[in-house]
């Protein structure tokens, strides 16, 4: 632990921070569009009773909502224009990495470099306005059927407040994704994980005060509380090593006669990630789950239809068979998108073009089973891993009856997110550091 504290103090050098003035702005503006991104949450729907929808909402929570709601920030609790956050741009990147992976087309433009990038990029933009006006229609629908007591959740129903409805939480849902991708550019970090790592920790003081007043009232014990520190904490220095965690693979160049010198015998590693998908298979299987969760939720769950009824049940946090879909589509995840993002064919190309290999192993389609074999054993590892962290805290949450959802999947992404957010600071004071050492050379140059 003492050794992962240095490593943090060491790749936070607070005097070169205080130099490098391009880190600062980028800094000043992450923090100035996650605060926008805030306020949006604060925005109320247009035709929404505020407190019968209060009402209602606390009626429903303890399930899918409090899900929903931790990852839009709080701004479902509140309906705002960010109620569906950034959630339908995840479920078209799900649905667009599945075709590139089927169709030809789209897997040759994939390989075009940075055109077929964009063209990509830019289907998911269209897809992501498709299925946000697809989910915010059904959430106008829904919120019409909703009442508590005799009060309407919406003022004045019918076909302006659906379209209004719609226009709105599109334009939202929009305004979101614009914004992320203005963080990756012109901030530090991924803007889309940092909006959900924001919306995340937002919720986090509610609900410290909300556990440690149940533990002053008495209905949640003092070892219960001590007990959830110490998983929290054990969890977090879990999540570090094997985020941390790698296989190193051997590569040799050989000895190589350029002019009258021998060069090359090096050897090198090439890192094997133990969990290579990241926080993706978390947020994917989440995303999945979310859309029929909220359809029953907003539907029939509770209102006499059997099997909406059926599905609600069996769909609650600490169900077995929630349990069994939710850790079965991390692990799906976890190795689609390891070999999205790491191809063990083209990699072994790359390694006889430049005359690497790996000792032991003959170039080529031997190289490349080699490498497919040692990743898929470490990608099992890392799909367990990950399916016991997002798991663990969930069933401790449906046995001790907690008021407030924070779990397994809530924890991954946010000190994922904190890692690759301090990782990138690091790069970006060590290129600071470099412009400084070229910028004095050449000064000295000038003098001599």
């Amino acid at each position: 632990m003492a050794s992962a504290v240095e490593q943090f103090a060491a790749n936070l050098n607070f005097g070169a921070f205080a130099k490098a003035e391009e880190l600062k702005k980028r800094l000043w503006f992450t923090l100035g569009a996650l605060i926008i991104f805030r306020l949006g949450t604060f925005i109320p729907l247009p035709g929404i009773d505020p407190q019968v929808w209060q009402e209602i909402f606390d009626q429903k929570s303890g399930g899918v909502l409090d899900m929903f709601n931790m990852f839009s920030g709080g701004a479902l609790e509140r309906m705002s224009i960010l109620a569906l956050n950034i959630m339908p741009y995840i479920s078209a990147s799900i649905i667009m990495q599945l075709l590139t992976s089927m169709h030809p087309q789209l897997e040759a433009m994939k390989k075009d470099g940075e055109s077929g990038r964009k063209k990509i990029n830019q289907y998911t933009r269209y897809l992501t306005i498709v299925l946000a006006a697809l989910q915010a229609y059904g959430l106008a629908v829904g919120l019409e059927n909703m009442q508590s007591g005799i009060a309407s959740a919406v003022i004045n129903p019918g076909m302006f407040f659906r379209v209004s409805t719609v226009i709105t939480i599109v334009g939202g849902t929009i305004f979101l994704m614009w914004l992320g991708e203005q963080i990756t550019g012109r901030g530090v970090g991924n803007g889309i994980s940092l909006i959900i790592f924001s919306g995340i920790v937002a919720g986090i003081p509610s609900a410290v005060i909300q556990t440690l007043s149940l533990g002053r009232e008495g209905s949640i014990s003092t070892v219960v509380i001590i007990g959830m520190i110490i998983m929290v904490v054990g969890v977090i220095a879990f999540i570090v090593f094997m985020e941390r965690a790698q296989r190193r693979v051997v590569v040799q160049y050989p000895k190589r006669m350029v002019g009258n010198r021998m060069s090359g015998g090096d050897v090198s590693h090439m890192p094997l990630k133990m969990n290579t998908s990241g926080v993706i298979p978390p947020i994917f299987a989440s995303s999945l789950l979310l859309l029929p969760m909220t359809v029953v939720g907003f539907s029939g769950g509770g209102q006499g239809n059997e099997f909406m009824d059926s599905v609600a049940r069996y769909l609650q946090h600490g169900q077995p068979a929630y349990m069994l879909l939710y850790g079965g589509l991390i692990a799906f995840f976890a190795f689609f998108y390891t070999a999205i993002v790491f191809n063990p064919d083209d990699t072994a190309e790359n390694l006889r073009k430049y005359g690497g290999f790996v000792p032991g192993i003959r170039p080529g389609k031997a190289t490349a089973d080699y490498l497919d074999y040692v990743l898929t054993r470490i990608t099992v590892v890392g799909a367990v891993y990950l399916v016991f962290v997002c798991l663990l805290p969930e069933i401790l949450i449906s046995k001790f009856a907690l008021p407030f959802y924070f779990g397994g999947t809530s924890l991954l992404i946010t000190v994922s997110v904190m890692m690759d957010t301090v990782a990138q600071i690091h790069s970006h004071l060590i290129a600071h550091q470099y412009e400084g050492l070229i910028k004095k050379s050449k000064l000295r140059g000038k003098r001599k």
